[in-house]
């Protein structure tokens, strides 16, 4: 990020969670310039202590006083605590990015990925809403294919780690690895959702559920999915199907992508070239040295990264591709911190 001398105060909400953590390590990392953080929390997290910047600094409870004076607040805390508080921080002079499902299909809030849409940063009303994780990666890959050669289908299936259902679900893994193991029971209590009566194991298995079913069939997951990339590609009509699937690994999301293009010329070649050049995007593309991006590769990184490009056989203009992001950051907390970045550098705050 470019330097700035001016500092902001800036407020994590959700700070004790994956997300939040995650949040407060890349504000660090990218040297955003802050000059009072705030880190907030529930009634049962106040008074711990986390560092930052090699000082320590005490979690406040999240409560509507606690956004006097914000600049930008960062939310990570659950819909229903978006819902309640955020419209406290706009009143407040806050400008609140929210990594929640909360805002994401208002009309009246941006839904961003600073690489696709960041224009729409400009219409923001003081709440931009963060993308679902495995919408922000797949629309990363989308843009530069749409911009080229535009776009007529898309369909995509997921193979998504467990801490996309936050810290509890990522322990129920490991607990339930080390039983399986041990030839013990699994005695699965989260997954596929914690709220819902059944529950089934997630170690050495694959679970068809991410959220809840919805009427018509596809989950909540799902329709997220589908929903939010054509309101980020600004496509209404785009046909899009998902299936999403958790799976037994810890972090990144992977996710097998068919799409078709409306203009001719496109080529396996021709793509490549288009994600050689796509910021934020990384290839990884080589089959005859087996290279090709993984969730264990693609962990710790902020970039989006795409493989095993192939033409459709029967298609003409169909095109397959594998694409590879970590979920806590690309999917989560860095494109969190990337809309804050985009807003101070273009004085988008007000």
């Amino acid at each position: 990020m470019t330097q700035n001398t001016q500092g902001y105060h800036v407020a994590v909400v959700g700070a004790t969670g994956a997300v939040g953590q995650k949040m407060i390590e890349t504000l660090e990392d990218r040297n955003f310039p802050i000059s009072t953080i705030s880190l907030l929390a529930s009634k049962r997290s106040a008074g711990k202590k986390v560092l930052f910047n090699g000082e320590e600094v005490e979690i406040k409870e999240a409560l509507p006083e606690a956004f006097e004076g914000v600049d930008i607040a960062l939310f990570s805390a659950g819909g229903s605590i978006s819902k309640k508080l955020a419209p406290e921080a706009v009143k407040r002079g806050a400008v609140v990015v929210d990594n929640t499902s909360a805002y994401r299909m208002d009309a009246e809030v941006p839904l961003v990925v600073p690489e696709v849409n960041k224009e729409d940063i400009k219409k923001h009303k003081g709440i931009i809403a963060n993308p679902n994780c495995s919408t922000i990666q797949m629309v990363a890959a989308l843009e530069p294919v749409r911009e080229a050669f535009g776009l007529k289908r898309v369909i995509v299936s997921t193979y998504q780690a467990v801490s996309g259902a936050g810290t509890v679900a990522a322990r129920e893994l490991k607990d339930q690895s080390q039983a399986f193991l041990n030839g013990e029971e699994l005695k699965p209590e989260i997954l596929p959702v914690k709220g819902d009566e059944k529950h089934y194991p997630i170690a050495f298995n694959a679970l068809p559920q991410i959220d809840v079913f919805q009427e018509n069939g596809y989950t909540f997951e799902e329709m997220k999915m589908i929903n939010e990339t054509k309101k980020i590609l600004h496509l209404d009509k785009l046909p899009v199907a998902a299936t999403c699937v958790r799976l037994p690994f810890f972090t990144s999301h992977a996710e097998s992508v068919y799409l078709e293009v409306e203009k001719d010329g496109a080529s396996v070649a021709k793509l490549k070239e288009l994600f050689e050049a796509a910021p934020g995007v990384v290839l990884e593309d080589d089959p005859e040295n087996q290279s090709y991006p993984t969730p264990l590769s693609a962990e710790g990184k902020r970039d989006v990264f795409v493989g095993r490009i192939r033409r459709d056989l029967d298609q003409e203009n169909g095109f397959h591709l594998w694409v590879v992001s970590d979920n806590l950051l690309k999917g989560a907390a860095w494109n969190s911190v990337q809309i804050a970045e985009t807003i101070i550098e273009n004085n988008w705050l007000k």
